[in-house]
């Protein structure tokens, strides 16, 4: 890919490209240059059209936990606050938070595919759920089992 092997121990190698600057032996894609892209053989006037050239990594399991959780307008705060329409309090476990994130990872879907495991996981109580009471309190705790389709969701009253 355009760079020359290097002799040092640490696992880097000196690009020729980058002029001697270290790469990563773990991610050379990560340092393509243009010229790499036409050596492959790509026509230069396309190479040309790419503004930039950029080698993306998988997300990680706690990548997506956070994607799922942090944002202010994330996947889990939307729902709850659908459930919460319905006087219902919705809780994911950290496991099942942790089962989403892999069952994402397994069908290769990444970020995008986010939403629907947790659309999946959570038709079936939306639909049978029933709208509490305002003075009425509810939970439904939504943990590994669920997700992995051990058994179905429940909405839990209180007193």
């Amino acid at each position: 890919l355009g760079f020359a092997r290097g002799d040092a121990d640490d696992g880097s190698v000196a690009a020729a490209a980058n002029g001697g600057a270290p790469v990563d032996r773990a991610r050379p894609l990560a340092s393509v240059e243009p010229e790499d892209l036409i050596s492959y053989g790509m026509i230069p006037e396309f190479v040309g059209r790419l503004p930039i050239i950029a080698a993306l990594d998988e997300l990680s399991r706690d990548d997506l936990i956070h994607i799922l959780t942090d944002p202010k307008d994330s996947i889990v705060r939307q729902y709850k606050a659908l459930f919460q329409m319905s006087n219902v309090a919705l809780e994911f476990t950290q496991d099942a938070l942790e089962a989403i994130a892999d069952l994402a990872i397994e069908r290769h879907t990444g970020a995008r595919g986010l939403r629907a495991v947790i659309e999946k996981t959570m038709l079936e109580v939306m639909f049978t759920m029933p709208v509490q009471p305002a003075e009425a309190k509810a939970t439904c705790v939504i943990d590994a089992d669920v997700v992995r389709r051990v058994h179905p969701a429940e909405v839990k009253s209180e007193g």
